[in-house]
């Protein structure tokens, strides 16, 4: 999956958030938006992913050099955001299994496994609401991490995650998306640190 931006850019009112950026992001790589709080870079990652419209320019996503329709992009790509709602009323066991299906798993993991790899099989059969805010990023990374797209998006991923979070954090993504192009959002390079390239947003204000 290749996705291609040409001359972007975003505002609200009459403040351009960025404007004139144009990159392409490579099949398997990884990149880092960076910039201060409130620089735009979820609004940025919003954009690549569809769910906010630019103000000019393109976005093209391709795979195999056929381009993918804009109302298509969500059947390609994961997400974890901050702004993320989980589903409180289901247990954990129910919430993974109404993704998958949506957007089913890589092979050879279930919710069940999954649960297990990121250490809430205890608390599987736990409403969501009972738990803990480190415990719901846990989950908001799996159900992103572990889908069977080309792509994933990653905004603030450590959010509410302590050391051991932390280090679950780098291991998913080792194991888990060596293989995906990965964007990750984020000031803090503790959480871009295996990103190849990194686009910093004040460069394009």
């Amino acid at each position: 999956m290749q996705i291609q931006l040409e001359q972007t850019g975003k505002k609200y009112n009459r403040e351009w958030i960025f404007r004139g950026l144009s990159f392409t992001f490579s099949p398997e790589k990884k990149y880092a938006i960076t910039g201060p709080n409130g620089s735009g870079k979820s609004t940025l990652l919003q954009t690549i992913a569809g769910s906010t419209v630019l103000s000019e320019g393109t976005v093209n996503w391709l795979s195999k050099s056929a381009v993918i329709a804009p109302e298509n992009h969500y059947q390609h790509l994961s997400i974890c955001t901050p702004s993320l709602s989980l589903i409180e009323e289901m247990t954990a066991a129910e919430f993974l299994a109404f993704h998958e299906s949506f957007k089913s798993f890589m092979p050879g993991n279930t919710p069940s496994t999954i649960l297990e790899t990121i250490g809430l099989s205890a608390a599987a059969n736990k409403q969501i609401r009972y738990y803990s805010s480190g415990m719901k990023q846990r989950l908001k990374l799996a159900q992103a991490i572990f889908s069977d797209v080309p792509v994933l998006f990653l905004d603030e991923p450590c959010t509410n995650l302590d050391e051991s979070g932390f280090a679950l954090y780098k291991s998913l993504i080792k194991d888990y998306a060596a293989h995906k192009l990965i964007i990750v959002s984020s000031n803090d390079k503790a959480e871009y640190d295996f990103c190849e390239e990194v686009i910093d947003i004040k460069k394009y204000k």
